[in-house]
């Protein structure tokens, strides 16, 4: 198989050492390498963050998995995703947490780290890995044709994981609003089925709709939630920044993939082929 690469921003933290299983767990099926990296402000303090990844990476052994040491100055909001496409990483697997820990890492800034990449991130909170990876991926969509962007990285996932992926709908009462939901519906039912990945449909309440998802992802215990960063209004979306910082941030500490529209599917959709 290809090899692959993976980036895993590492800030010491407990939910950041989750990140990097969910990393290893993913990366057990093939040949890939996982860039360990920490950001500083300054050169005073490379040496101590190079020890403490070493420290890592001892504690770490997998066959066919090779982890690497890198520190970086910079900021966070740049340095992740700069750093990732130089390494051609397929995958940043970040951890997210409330307001302690490496520049207090929430919702709203793992949001901002995202907006600034072209490679595809999958969020995790302070939950273990499933071993085998994501079995059952849910997949929201709304009427905003780039939400269906995301179908060929979860396609790649579902067919490495061998996973069952659940497409959710928001209930619409407008005749025309319905049939657009049912074009959806169908372009999803043949695409996946060309592909030989098995997939369900649920339709869930227009109203609160990130809630729903996560409480029908927590129902059929799900684990990952597949999400565009459409932060942007539009009137036939029911996605928005409040609607993606809540996902990602879930109570039930489901991880989730979020892509960013169009540079996303054009550079990195090909992965696990």
């Amino acid at each position: 198989m290809k090899h692959k690469s993976f980036t895993v921003p590492h800030d010491f933290t407990s939910v950041a050492n989750v990140a990097l299983d969910h990393a290893i767990e993913t990366a057990k099926k093939a040949n890939t390498t996982i860039h360990i990296l920490h950001v500083v402000e300054d050169e005073g303090e490379v040496d101590s963050a190079t020890d403490k990844i070493d420290d890592i990476i001892a504690s770490k052994s997998v066959d066919g998995v090779t982890l690497t040491n890198n520190v970086r100055i910079g900021n966070i909001f740049k340095s992740i995703s700069e750093f990732a496409v130089e390494h051609q990483s397929e995958l940043i697997f970040m951890g997210t947490h409330g307001a302690h820990g490496w520049q207090h890492i929430t919702g709203s800034y793992a949001l901002r780290v995202v907006t600034s990449s072209q490679v595809p991130f999958v969020i995790v909170q302070d939950k273990a890995v499933k071993e085998g990876g994501y079995k059952s991926i849910v997949v929201p969509l709304d009427l905003h044709i780039q939400s269906r962007q995301k179908l060929s990285t979860v396609a790649k996932l579902a067919d490495y994981f061998g996973s069952k992926v659940h497409i959710a709908l928001p209930d619409e009462t407008d005749p025309d609003l319905q049939a657009q939901l049912e074009a959806h519906k169908s372009v999803c039912e043949v695409f996946f089925k060309e592909r030989h990945i098995e997939m369900d449909t649920k339709i869930l309440p227009h109203a609160d709709f990130a809630r729903e998802v996560v409480k029908y992802a927590s129902l059929i215990n799900a684990d990952l939630i597949s999400i565009m960063n459409l932060n942007r209004s539009n009137i036939f979306s029911v996605f928005n920044a409040k609607y993606e910082q809540y996902i990602i941030t879930n109570d039930a500490l489901i991880p989730t993939l979020i892509l960013n529209p169009v540079e996303v599917q054009e550079i990195y959709g090909h992965w696990f082929t």
